[in-house]
């Protein structure tokens, strides 16, 4: 497997994507960027980077925040999420440079190109949807956040997307995934929202053990959302 690590501007602010890929000989393929939980890029983007390119996939671990600024899974990044979550434009101009580096990776069929993402990665995955790019062709957000982006008419948006949520997620309530599902469809989008019961928030963090705080790994729901996400990766890249 070639791995490696690819620093890509977003105007002024250097970031840093982890890339990883099996064989660097041959045709162009299809390519899933994995955006990271309120953390910043860690380990487990990484990890899943090179799982997608076991799959025969290029896994692209991206990096919203900026080259070395990473926080900790067991602290409060709330200061690290708050700017992009005050200024949404800022979030989706991220999130397209990050497509754009993709795109000119040499392995990468810039045609089939998908993104993956976590809690805040939930929700950035869902603001590249919104911003209606047409070379996403899927969007899958495994509990994300569902606030709207508040960035004036939504256009329609031609990206697949797949919720992957737990109904017990006290930082998206049922009125959210009410609203965001009523929004993807004034959006003409084609959505599939995968609801598993009795599952918090971070529930395929296996380190995830807070349940006062909403927070706990659930085993069942973490298989079912993975194997939701590979079949919707195929369909998407068919």
């Amino acid at each position: 497997m070639h791995t490696q690590y690819l620093d890509y501007t977003d105007g002024n602010v250097t970031c840093q994507a982890f890339i990883a890929h099996e064989d660097a000989r041959g045709a162009k393929r299809p390519c899933v960027l994995i955006s990271h939980s309120w953390a910043g890029q860690s380990d487990a983007e990484r990890a899943k980077a090179e799982e997608f390119a076991r799959m025969g996939y290029v896994g692209i671990a991206i990096d919203v925040y900026g080259k070395g600024i990473r926080g900790s899974h067991s602290a409060d990044n709330s200061a690290l999420m708050a700017p992009y979550m005050t200024d949404r434009a800022m979030l989706r101009k991220r999130m397209l440079a990050a497509v754009e580096a993709a795109r000119a990776y040499p392995m990468v069929d810039p045609q089939r190109i998908a993104a993956i993402g976590y809690c805040f990665g939930g929700l950035c995955v869902l603001d590249l949807a919104r911003s209606g790019i047409s070379d996403v062709k899927g969007v899958v957000s495994i509990h994300g956040l569902f606030a709207p982006p508040r960035l004036g008419d939504q256009a329609p948006i031609s990206a697949k997307v797949l919720l992957l949520h737990g109904w017990d997620d006290p930082m998206a309530k049922p009125a959210d995934v009410l609203a965001i599902t009523q929004e993807l469809t004034a959006a003409k989008a084609d959505w599939q929202l995968h609801a598993y019961g009795h599952t918090m928030h971070a529930f395929t963090h296996a380190q995830a053990a807070a349940p006062e705080r909403g927070l706990l790994y659930n085993a069942a729901a973490a298989r079912r959302s993975w194997t939701a996400t590979r079949n919707f990766l195929e369909e998407v890249f068919a």
